[in-house]
């Protein structure tokens, strides 16, 4: 599951993509209240680990927790990385 913003690296190379986080923790937060409800609920598919190819948009949607540059190949963590890191860490969103 995953949504697409526009996003690029500011002049430090942080990808700030902050609607993403709010997505994901709203999602979660389903899928929490969805358990207590007795759905048998088994996981949730975080899309994607890297920006990609997508067949209906090609490269211009990014929905990677990590950004790339198709260019270089250079791969930079989106802001949301670190914080799914935190939740998975932590078996918590705060």
């Amino acid at each position: 599951n995953g949504c697409s913003y526009g996003d690029a690296p500011d002049e430090t190379g942080r990808v700030a993509d902050t609607r993403r986080i709010d997505y994901l923790q709203q999602h979660f937060q389903a899928a929490h209240q969805a358990l207590q409800q007795g759905v048998p609920l088994a996981g949730y598919y975080v899309w994607s680990l890297l920006d990609n190819f997508e067949w209906g948009f090609g490269y211009t949607q990014r929905f990677g927790l990590v950004w790339t540059d198709y260019e270089t190949q250079q791969r930079l963590p989106k802001d949301r990385a670190y914080w799914y890191s935190q939740v998975i860490a932590r078996n918590a969103v705060s």
